[in-house]
Parts: C-alpha cells; structure tokens; sequence
C-alpha cells in the first residue's frame, strides 16, 4: 500500500513527522510538502508562476519532495511525479495539521484542500488535525489516524474526505470519539493596525473561537468544546439540493 502525505504547516512540521511515523507502520509513505507555512491557504492552486520540487531526507518515508506553491499544489503535482516514477498512491493523507479543521473553518483549511485535491485526483483521503495552533499531544491522532487507515482501505470511495479533529490533550483526558456533522465555527475576532516603515497602515487578522452553549454535541465544535476527538465525512459538493427547485422555479434567465 502506497500512501502519500502532505499538510499545510511545511514540511518541516512536528505534526507530519507525527503521521508519517504512524502510518508507515502499515504502508509506504511518500511525502509531498510544502517548504513554507502555507495554513488558511484554502484551495488555491498557483497558475502562472513555476513550481520547483526538491528531495529531503524525511524519516519514516521512502520518498520526501519539498514542494513550492500551495497544500493543492503538493499533493497534484506529487502525485503526477510519483506516477513518472512508476509509484501509484492508493490514498491520501493530509496533516497532523497545527490547529482544529472544524466546521465552516474546514473551508479555509490547507490541510483539508490537500485532503480534497487527493479526491479531485480519485484518491480516498484523509485529513488529520490537532486543535490548536501550538500542539503538544499527537499521539490520540495518529491512534485515529492510523486506525482509520485500517478500516477505511478498500472501502472509501474517492469523492469524500474524513476529517479528523482531536483535542490537545493526552489520550487519557480524550472523552472518546463523535462522529459529528460541521457546525458554524465562529470568532471574536478584530484587526489589529501596525504603522509600517512607509507610513502606511497595515491590518493583521486575529480573534478567539467564540464557547458556545446549549447546542447538541453532534456537532463537530461542540463535540470539540466537550473534549471529544470527531470524525466528519466532507463532500466536495456545495450545492444546496434543497433549494435547487426553488431557484429553479425563479425562472432568473426570463
């Protein structure tokens, strides 16, 4: 089984040392990584501008490229040049991303476009996150992580991703797993204004998750909230089936 790796944080990342280690206990791993933080980058793929691809050392892998460009990029551009070299990828796994990928935030998400790009390429794929920006315990992680692969090979279809988020927190401290549905994943948040060198104002983004109360914990933030690690199946298909009559019905082109 041939798998191959990549994330949002850079290749030089605790939390893809993490998954690589885990998973290469049941497959290959092949890594294809960005050489920079790219996280919140979303899908954004570079056009018009080149890509350069370099072999590192990486344990645990058979094969590591540190790649230019977006989390996207990585995975498209690795899987086309493992193919040149006769490696065929069975699946994809995305992570362990630095930071929660829950709710409406998994539309911002690196680590989770990586995941979906594998899909866009028919790969089954996997995304993997630890909720919180500086992360200090992986291992209930990479116990889903690799569980997941063992379950799911030969089973999942290529056009879902499963999300996983744990908590940060030992594994004796985890409440176990729910398998929950996105939720609105909200902030107070502001812009921060820093005068640089030429005068002119510039804005940096900040805020904190808003703590939500009296909501089921079927889904993934408050699931989240209550100390649960969750996996979510994601869909690339944003069409609201519900409304789809209606709007037909409109009648917008008379």
């Amino acid at each position: 089984m041939n798998i191959l790796v990549s994330n949002d944080d850079g290749i030089r990342a605790q939390g893809i040392y993490r998954l690589v280690e885990a998973l290469s206990q049941e497959a290959n791993i092949y890594v294809c990584a960005p050489h920079t933080q790219r996280s919140a980058c979303g899908h954004g793929i570079s056009i018009g501008v080149p890509l350069e691809a370099n072999e590192v050392q990486f344990d645990n892998a058979k094969l590591a490229l540190e790649m230019t460009g977006t989390p996207a990029d990585c995975v498209k551009l690795g899987l086309r040049i493992l193919s040149t070299r006769d490696i065929h990828i069975d699946m994809v796994f995305a992570g362990i991303n630095h930071g929660g990928n829950l709710g409406t935030d998994t539309l911002y998400s690196g680590t989770v476009s990586a995941a979906v790009e594998g899909c866009f390429c028919k790969k089954p794929s996997v995304a993997v996150s630890v909720n919180s920006h500086h992360p200090e315990h992986f291992d209930f992680a990479c116990e889903l992580a690799l569980k997941t692969l063992r379950k799911s090979y030969g089973k999942m279809d290529n056009k879902t991703v499963l999300s996983i988020n744990t908590p940060n927190l030992p594994t004796s401290e985890i409440k176990g797993v729910k398998y929950a549905r996105l939720g609105a994943r909200e902030y107070d948040e502001w812009f921060k204004i820093k005068e640089a060198e030429c005068g002119k104002p510039q804005y940096w983004y900040s805020g904190k998750p808003v703590f939500y109360e009296g909501l089921s914990n079927d889904i993934d933030v408050i699931a989240m909230q209550e100390g649960y690690a969750t996996i979510t199946p994601l869909k690339y298909d944003l069409t609201n089936h519900e409304l789809m009559e209606e709007v037909r019905n409109w009648r917008i082109e008379d």
